[in-house]
């Protein structure tokens, strides 16, 4: 695939253009390179793709390009595993519709009321997001149709299936049309997921699309050369050095996400954290006041990073080195959203170069030397 390959050369309607000039999105990632025609000529794509790599764009766009704007029914839906994700979405192809007379979307998830949502549906949106478990719900209670969707979108299909989501899933396959368009997004292709894929998707494209960091232009990569002992030091004088506030501080362990968090806090930065052992509903506690600018920093492993879609993060610090390549440019992905600049610094211990040199080597990045 030509890596020069513009927005221009995929076809794409006036007003769709123009969303994108005014988000400022130049370039198609990779993944929106591939998937927009081939779901644009109604083909099923099955995606192995990681959250940071544009994914949302990939699917939304050409829903937007066939919605039936006079017509009263459902005519995409997209599951998804957190209300946080679903928000994101749902923000995100609103963006893209903005100049699109008459398009409606409706977020259907859990931990709001759902006599809201219910009133939301009988404004007839043309596209919902939704969660499995209150998108289920709605449909036993009559108060929403998915009969006549022409596409499904299954987005972090491997998270659903962790969160236990599978039986929904199969549910809502049942519950519409069997010509259906599928688009399957997944970071891993567990065997669930295979199944789900052999089951519904036989004559689907293949999309194995790993991140790359020309998918993450917008990015300035600083190497931070530091003794351990003074990584948080460092955190504070830059972030004042930069005027940074809004900022992601990723670790790599539960204890050490604690122990950094409460190091921030007594440095007189207002900080949060999140790791796998906080409750969901504490999560999307801590991510609706993060997105409200109540607090400044988040600290956070990589187990929760998926749920962070934030379009303002200023910077993101790896205070520690990932284990796997792959995560660094999953990490770095949190900021730079939404047509926007910003800044990663990775901070290196001695014992953390040969680490860092693999994933230079890994992703072709040329982070520069940063002295505090």
């Amino acid at each position: 695939m030509n890596e020069e390959i513009t927005f221009a050369d995929l076809d794409l309607s006036p007003e769709v253009m123009d969303a994108l000039k005014k988000m400022g999105v130049k370039r198609p990632t990779t993944i929106q390179q591939k998937a927009i025609p081939l779901m644009m000529d109604n083909i099923s794509v099955i995606a192995k793709a990681p959250t940071g790599t544009g994914k949302t764009f990939a699917f939304g766009i050409p829903i937007l390009e066939y919605i039936n704007l006079d017509a009263k029914f459902v005519q995409a839906l997209i599951l998804c595993p957190t209300r946080e994700l679903a928000l994101q979405i749902t923000t995100e192809i609103k963006g893209l519709a903005r100049f699109i007379k008459g398009f409606r979307i409706a977020a259907l998830i859990g931990g709001q009321s759902m006599r809201l949502q219910a009133e939301k549906v009988e404004k007839k949106p043309q596209v919902i997001v939704a969660t499995p478990g209150r998108l289920i719900d709605m449909v036993q209670r009559k108060l929403v149709d998915i009969s006549n969707i022409y596409t499904l979108v299954l987005d972090e299909a491997d998270e659903m299936l962790k969160m236990g989501f599978i039986n929904d899933i199969r549910k809502v396959m049942a519950l519409t049309p069997k010509d259906k368009q599928i688009a399957l997004f997944s970071a891993t292709m567990p065997r669930e997921i295979q199944d789900i894929t052999w089951q519904f998707m036989k004559d689907s494209a293949e999309i194995d699309v790993m991140p790359k960091a020309e998918d993450h232009p917008d990015i300035e990569q600083f190497i931070v050369e530091c003794p351990e002992k003074d990584k948080l030091k460092n955190v504070v004088q830059i972030m004042a050095k930069e005027d940074l506030r809004k900022t992601i501080v990723f670790c790599n362990t539960k204890a050490q996400t604690s122990k950094v968090g409460q190091m921030l806090a007594t440095a007189g930065v207002s900080t949060r954290v999140l790791h796998g052992d906080i409750s969901q509903s504490q999560r999307n506690k801590v991510m609706d006041l993060y997105r409200a600018d109540k607090f400044d920093v988040l600290v956070a492993t990589d187990v929760v990073a998926r749920g962070i879609d934030v379009d303002d993060i200023e910077a993101v610090f790896n205070y520690d080195i990932p284990k796997e390549n792959e995560l660094y440019l999953h990490r770095i992905g949190r900021t730079a959203r939404a047509g926007k600049s910003g800044k990663a610094f990775s901070l290196v211990a001695y014992l953390d170069r040969p680490r860092m040199e693999e994933i230079i080597r890994y992703t072709k990045i040329d982070p520069a030397p940063y002295e505090v």
